[in-house]
Protein backbone atom coordinates (compact mmCIF):
# COMPACT_ATOMS: atom_id res chain seq x y z
CA UNK A 1 0.00 0.00 0.00
CA UNK A 2 0.67 3.46 -0.31
CA UNK A 3 2.69 5.07 2.46
CA UNK A 4 4.46 8.16 1.40
CA UNK A 5 2.34 10.86 1.81
CA UNK A 6 4.66 13.88 0.64
CA UNK A 7 7.34 14.18 -1.27
CA UNK A 8 10.78 15.84 0.05
CA UNK A 9 13.19 17.79 -1.25
CA UNK A 10 15.45 14.83 -1.28
CA UNK A 11 12.94 12.61 -3.29
CA UNK A 12 13.55 14.50 -6.47
CA UNK A 13 16.71 13.74 -8.67
CA UNK A 14 18.82 16.72 -9.87
CA UNK A 15 17.46 17.56 -13.30
CA UNK A 16 20.89 15.98 -15.25
CA UNK A 17 19.90 12.93 -13.12
CA UNK A 18 16.56 12.58 -14.41
CA UNK A 19 17.09 13.33 -17.36
CA UNK A 20 19.46 10.07 -18.06
CA UNK A 21 15.87 7.94 -16.96
CA UNK A 22 13.51 10.27 -18.10
CA UNK A 23 12.07 8.06 -21.21
CA UNK A 24 11.89 5.08 -19.03
CA UNK A 25 9.83 7.12 -16.07
CA UNK A 26 7.51 8.71 -18.10
CA UNK A 27 6.16 5.45 -20.01
CA UNK A 28 6.05 3.96 -16.46
CA UNK A 29 4.29 7.00 -15.69
CA UNK A 30 1.78 7.05 -18.63
CA UNK A 31 0.87 3.22 -17.82
CA UNK A 32 0.58 4.14 -14.31
CA UNK A 33 -1.67 6.91 -15.19
CA UNK A 34 -3.88 4.93 -17.27
CA UNK A 35 -4.44 2.33 -14.29
CA UNK A 36 -5.99 5.47 -12.57
CA UNK A 37 -8.60 6.66 -14.76
CA UNK A 38 -12.17 6.86 -15.72
CA UNK A 39 -14.18 8.83 -17.96
CA UNK A 40 -17.11 10.22 -16.43
CA UNK A 41 -19.73 11.15 -19.19
CA UNK A 42 -18.87 12.67 -22.64
CA UNK A 43 -16.16 15.13 -21.51
CA UNK A 44 -14.82 14.54 -18.03
CA UNK A 45 -11.86 12.21 -17.54
CA UNK A 46 -10.62 11.54 -13.67
CA UNK A 47 -7.52 10.76 -13.18
CA UNK A 48 -6.16 9.74 -9.53
CA UNK A 49 -3.24 11.07 -8.37
CA UNK A 50 -0.40 8.98 -5.45
CA UNK A 51 2.86 9.76 -4.75
CA UNK A 52 3.95 8.09 -8.25
CA UNK A 53 1.94 10.46 -10.37
CA UNK A 54 3.42 13.74 -8.57
CA UNK A 55 6.98 12.30 -8.06
CA UNK A 56 6.55 12.55 -12.24
CA UNK A 57 4.58 15.49 -12.21
CA UNK A 58 7.49 17.21 -10.12
CA UNK A 59 10.21 15.98 -12.35
CA UNK A 60 8.85 16.97 -15.60
CA UNK A 61 7.78 20.59 -13.87
CA UNK A 62 11.83 20.84 -13.20
CA UNK A 63 12.81 19.49 -16.30
CA UNK A 64 10.87 21.37 -18.70
CA UNK A 65 10.80 24.87 -17.37
CA UNK A 66 14.57 24.19 -16.41
CA UNK A 67 14.54 25.82 -13.01
CA UNK A 68 16.77 23.70 -11.61
CA UNK A 69 16.95 23.13 -7.73
CA UNK A 70 15.73 25.94 -7.09
CA UNK A 71 12.12 25.22 -8.76
CA UNK A 72 11.79 22.13 -6.35
CA UNK A 73 10.37 24.09 -3.37
CA UNK A 74 7.78 25.47 -5.24
CA UNK A 75 6.54 22.38 -7.08
CA UNK A 76 6.57 20.69 -3.81
CA UNK A 77 3.96 23.61 -2.54
CA UNK A 78 1.90 23.20 -5.41
CA UNK A 79 1.78 19.25 -5.85
CA UNK A 80 2.30 17.44 -2.29
CA UNK A 81 -1.34 18.42 -1.72
CA UNK A 82 -2.45 16.43 -4.52
CA UNK A 83 -0.94 13.45 -2.88
CA UNK A 84 -3.46 11.34 -1.22
CA UNK A 85 -2.72 11.67 2.85
CA UNK A 86 -3.91 8.34 3.53
CA UNK A 87 -7.52 8.04 4.23
CA UNK A 88 -8.49 9.89 0.88
CA UNK A 89 -8.43 9.30 -2.50
CA UNK A 90 -7.50 12.62 -5.16
CA UNK A 91 -8.20 13.22 -8.49
CA UNK A 92 -7.50 15.96 -11.30
CA UNK A 93 -10.52 15.92 -13.62
CA UNK A 94 -10.11 17.47 -16.58
CA UNK A 95 -12.86 18.83 -18.60
CA UNK A 96 -11.77 18.05 -22.13
CA UNK A 97 -13.41 19.50 -25.38
CA UNK A 98 -12.01 19.61 -28.88
CA UNK A 99 -14.11 22.53 -30.61
CA UNK A 100 -13.11 25.92 -28.64
CA UNK A 101 -16.44 27.40 -29.17
CA UNK A 102 -18.58 24.16 -27.90
CA UNK A 103 -16.31 24.20 -24.86
CA UNK A 104 -16.21 27.43 -24.24
CA UNK A 105 -20.02 27.10 -24.08
CA UNK A 106 -19.97 23.99 -22.11
CA UNK A 107 -17.54 25.16 -19.27
CA UNK A 108 -20.10 28.34 -19.19
CA UNK A 109 -22.52 25.99 -17.93
CA UNK A 110 -20.68 23.73 -15.56
CA UNK A 111 -20.33 26.60 -12.82
CA UNK A 112 -19.02 24.60 -9.95
CA UNK A 113 -18.64 21.12 -10.95
CA UNK A 114 -16.06 21.15 -8.69
CA UNK A 115 -18.17 20.74 -5.57
CA UNK A 116 -20.90 17.82 -7.25
CA UNK A 117 -18.53 15.47 -7.84
CA UNK A 118 -18.85 12.55 -5.08
CA UNK A 119 -18.06 8.44 -5.05
CA UNK A 120 -20.79 5.95 -3.78
CA UNK A 121 -19.07 2.99 -1.86
CA UNK A 122 -20.79 0.20 0.05
CA UNK A 123 -24.47 2.38 -0.47
CA UNK A 124 -22.32 5.65 1.29
CA UNK A 125 -21.82 8.92 -0.61
CA UNK A 126 -18.45 10.20 0.10
CA UNK A 127 -18.53 13.48 -1.35
CA UNK A 128 -15.65 15.43 -3.12
CA UNK A 129 -13.69 18.37 -1.89
CA UNK A 130 -12.40 20.45 -4.12
CA UNK A 131 -8.86 21.50 -3.60
CA UNK A 132 -8.64 24.74 -1.51
CA UNK A 133 -5.58 26.60 -3.56
CA UNK A 134 -7.79 28.49 -5.31
CA UNK A 135 -11.52 29.51 -6.67
CA UNK A 136 -11.75 27.39 -10.13
CA UNK A 137 -15.31 28.51 -11.07
CA UNK A 138 -14.70 32.23 -12.40
CA UNK A 139 -17.25 34.74 -11.25
CA UNK A 140 -19.55 34.82 -14.75
CA UNK A 141 -20.05 31.17 -13.78
CA UNK A 142 -17.08 29.65 -15.99
CA UNK A 143 -15.50 26.34 -14.91
CA UNK A 144 -12.06 25.57 -15.48
CA UNK A 145 -11.35 22.74 -17.75
CA UNK A 146 -9.09 21.42 -14.84
CA UNK A 147 -9.99 20.65 -11.22
CA UNK A 148 -8.55 18.85 -8.68
CA UNK A 149 -11.09 17.36 -5.71
CA UNK A 150 -10.06 15.32 -2.72
CA UNK A 151 -12.59 12.15 -1.43
CA UNK A 152 -12.17 12.00 2.22
CA UNK A 153 -13.43 8.59 3.27
CA UNK A 154 -14.26 6.88 7.06
CA UNK A 155 -12.95 4.35 7.85
CA UNK A 156 -15.88 1.71 7.20
CA UNK A 157 -16.00 3.25 3.66
CA UNK A 158 -12.46 2.86 3.67
CA UNK A 159 -12.74 -0.82 4.20
CA UNK A 160 -15.91 -1.46 2.04
CA UNK A 161 -13.95 0.01 -0.88
CA UNK A 162 -10.84 -2.17 -0.66
CA UNK A 163 -12.90 -5.40 -0.65
CA UNK A 164 -12.54 -7.25 -3.83
CA UNK A 165 -15.22 -6.86 -5.87
CA UNK A 166 -16.88 -3.91 -4.04
CA UNK A 167 -18.87 -1.64 -6.51
CA UNK A 168 -17.99 2.02 -6.71
CA UNK A 169 -19.65 4.78 -8.22
CA UNK A 170 -18.39 8.13 -9.42
CA UNK A 171 -20.32 11.00 -10.69
CA UNK A 172 -21.65 14.44 -10.39
CA UNK A 173 -24.68 16.03 -9.12
CA UNK A 174 -24.19 19.10 -11.65
CA UNK A 175 -27.45 20.15 -12.77
CA UNK A 176 -26.25 20.03 -16.16
CA UNK A 177 -23.67 17.43 -15.59
CA UNK A 178 -25.61 14.24 -14.22
CA UNK A 179 -23.46 11.94 -15.02
CA UNK A 180 -21.84 8.85 -13.71
CA UNK A 181 -19.70 5.79 -14.19
CA UNK A 182 -18.91 2.80 -12.17
CA UNK A 183 -15.23 2.01 -11.90
CA UNK A 184 -13.69 -1.02 -13.23
CA UNK A 185 -12.81 -3.39 -10.86
CA UNK A 186 -8.82 -3.17 -12.30
CA UNK A 187 -9.03 0.60 -11.18
CA UNK A 188 -10.91 0.14 -7.87
CA UNK A 189 -7.97 -2.26 -6.73
CA UNK A 190 -4.93 -0.10 -8.15
CA UNK A 191 -7.10 3.07 -6.24
CA UNK A 192 -7.12 1.05 -2.48
CA UNK A 193 -4.01 0.74 -2.59
CA UNK A 194 -4.03 4.56 -1.86
CA UNK A 195 -5.56 4.15 1.60
CA UNK A 196 -3.04 3.40 4.73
Amino acid sequence: MNQKHYLAPGDILAPEEYRKIRDESRKKNAERKRQRRIEVGPHVTFYFENYGTMWSQVHEMVYIEKGGLEQIAQELEAYNPLIPKGQELVATFMIEIDDPDRRKRVLGELGGIEETAFLVVGGERVVGVPEADQDRTRSDGKASSVQFVHFPFTPAQIEAFQRPGAEVTIGFAHPSYGHMAVLPEAVRAELAGDFD
